[in-house]
């Protein structure tokens, strides 16, 4: 005798197969009228998403897996709502409208089923397998969506780091990073590779770190300054630090910060001019003796 589920399962199986088409255009009628989508997905882009996720729950039905891993563990399925809720992650929709539109396929899945099933009785058991089956698409879906997001703005902070610790090439052999801003340890990594990437590139004598735009100096900011200083020196260029204003020099000798072996300036115009000393110094203790 077979089981009300196992009907049930053969029923929506049917209608996916012989009604898809049907199905899939009244999946993107219902996400259009959702006004949270806010025409952030075209109605071609829905379509072929609908047509996707319609073909994959299929093919999983159809596999025979248990109800409960047909989203989880077929992998077709699995990226398919994966890849809806990244791309709509990526325009910018909410997490909860995108589950929202993913589970919204129950009613046109359950609109088809309802024309084919002469039974009231049928009907209730095939009504729970859609909803445990769209409701496990939905919270994929929304996992989903928040994991690529937090990926998104690990990456766009990033890209900010880097823009926000540009490097400079001020004069020949010289180069300059303007900071602004907190100089944490996160920031003062991005700036140690971009520093010594571009005194490689451009075969830099001198850098200049100029923290005019730093708005207090700890031990901490003082430590992080200490170590890229050693970094760059560790490539054979000089560093000179720029922008001690008066009042980080007053809370540098307060907190009883050693920068006694760094060369410093007041502003960024005093350490350009060191650097074209040091630059020019180096050039003649390697320039050719002249033949007698």
């Amino acid at each position: 005798m077979v089981s009300a589920e196992a009907a049930a399962r053969e029923r929506v199986t049917s209608v996916l197969r012989e009604e898809a088409d049907e199905i899939s255009d009244r999946w993107v009628q219902l996400q259009l009228a959702q006004p949270s989508l806010d025409g952030e997905v075209s109605e071609a882009e829905l379509g072929e998403e609908a047509d996707a996720l319609v073909s994959a729950l299929l093919s999983g039905l159809d596999l025979g897996l248990p109800v409960e891993r047909v989203v989880t563990s077929h992998e077709e399925m699995h990226r398919t709502v994966s890849e809806i809720s990244m791309r709509r992650a990526r325009r910018g929709v909410s997490p909860t409208a995108t589950s929202l539109a993913v589970m919204s396929l129950k009613e046109a899945l359950l609109e088809a089923v309802q024309r084919r099933t002469r039974e009231g009785d049928d009907l209730f058991p095939s009504a729970v397998l859609i909803n445990r089956l769209l409701d496990s698409a939905g919270a994929l879906s929304f996992e989903t969506f928040v994991e690529g997001r937090e990926e998104i703005i690990r990456r766009q902070s990033q890209q900010l780091l880097e823009v926000s610790t540009p490097v400079v090439r001020l004069w020949r052999q010289v180069l300059a990073v303007p900071l602004i801003g907190t100089l944490d340890t996160a920031r003062t990594q991005v700036v140690m590779e971009n520093l010594l990437q571009a005194i490689q590139e451009h075969e830099a004598l001198v850098a200049i770190i100029d923290i005019t735009g730093v708005p207090t100096v700890d031990t901490a900011v003082a430590q992080h300054l200490m170590h890229t200083v050693n970094a760059v020196r560790l490539m054979g260029a000089d560093c000179v630090i720029s922008g001690i204003r008066p009042p980080i020099a007053q809370t540098i000798a307060q907190l009883g910060i050693d920068l006694s072996t760094i060369l410093t300036r007041a502003t960024l115009a005093d350490a350009l001019g060191e650097a074209v000393k040091l630059t020019d110094a180096a050039v003649s203790d390697h320039a050719p003796l002249e033949k007698r």
